[in-house]
């Protein structure tokens, strides 16, 4: 039974998420469906990482296993005709040994979190980023974010959903960099609490915009109390941008 590799660029936005829900289209149920019209099996796509409703990704990472012999350009290439017009494209198809595990082998996960912080609204890039119509320190957000690198407990960044048997993690690199209107937030680390990401955003946010010093970040870190949280950031400003094995 071969098994490949597939790497996936999306637009969150008419998706609850990557996961299989009730309640809506996911990615992952209109990959599986186009599987189906390509080859007729009935498949189950295993992501790299669950992305909530909303969350774009750039390359998220899956795998696939097949009952036949196929090439991987053909799957690659198979999926995206059936996919349309879903906003999804399998961007490479690779051929992997049967053990092979999307979620189980990453060793670190990219994440992208933007802000645009101009005053008029956005058009081009709406659905695309967070808009806030006031000027942001980019310097003093991403010194502050320096608190947040290296292994910590994240109850603070932790929401009350999430499945994490632990609240410890570690964080490889949070680096914030202004280009014109726009300022980077990534993010680098092996695995994340649910909305971990988000939660940063919107806490640095206060900081950007004056309302808390730069220590703060460092205090509410050690509170480990979610209340002493920021609000989440709205999930069309992130994104999923690689995953490393």
């Amino acid at each position: 039974m071969p098994k490949f590799k597939l790497t996936i660029e999306y637009d969150g936005g008419p998706f609850v998420g990557w996961q299989r829900q009730s309640n809506g289209p996911s990615v992952q149920e209109a990959l599986e469906k186009a599987v189906e019209r390509f080859c007729g099996e009935q498949v189950r796509i295993k992501g790299a990482g669950r992305t909530d409703a909303g969350v774009h990704a750039l390359g998220q990472v899956a795998e696939l296993d097949l009952e036949r012999a196929t090439d991987a350009d053909e799957v690659r290439d198979a999926i995206n005709f059936h996919l349309k017009p879903d906003p999804i494209a399998v961007l490479f198809a690779e051929s992997v040994s049967d053990d092979f595990s999307a979620r189980f082998d990453a060793r670190e996960r990219h994440y992208l979190y933007r802000f645009i912080d101009r005053r008029p609204p956005l058009t081009v890039l709406k659905g695309r980023a967070w808009h806030v119509p006031k000027k942001l320190d980019a310097t003093a957000m991403d010194e502050a974010a320096q608190a947040l690198v290296g292994q910590h407990d994240f109850t603070t960044f932790r929401t009350s959903v999430c499945q994490a048997r632990s609240p410890i993690k570690t964080i490889n690199e949070i680096s914030l960099t202004r280009g014109g209107d726009e300022i980077s937030m990534v993010v680098r680390a092996p695995s994340f609490l649910h909305s971990q990401v988000r939660s940063f955003a919107g806490t640095l946010k206060l900081v950007g915009e004056g309302k808390w010093h730069q220590s703060d970040v460092a205090k509410v870190l050690e509170a480990k109390d979610r209340s002493a949280c920021g609000a989440i950031a709205p999930p069309h400003g992130l994104y999923l941008v690689q995953v490393d094995y």
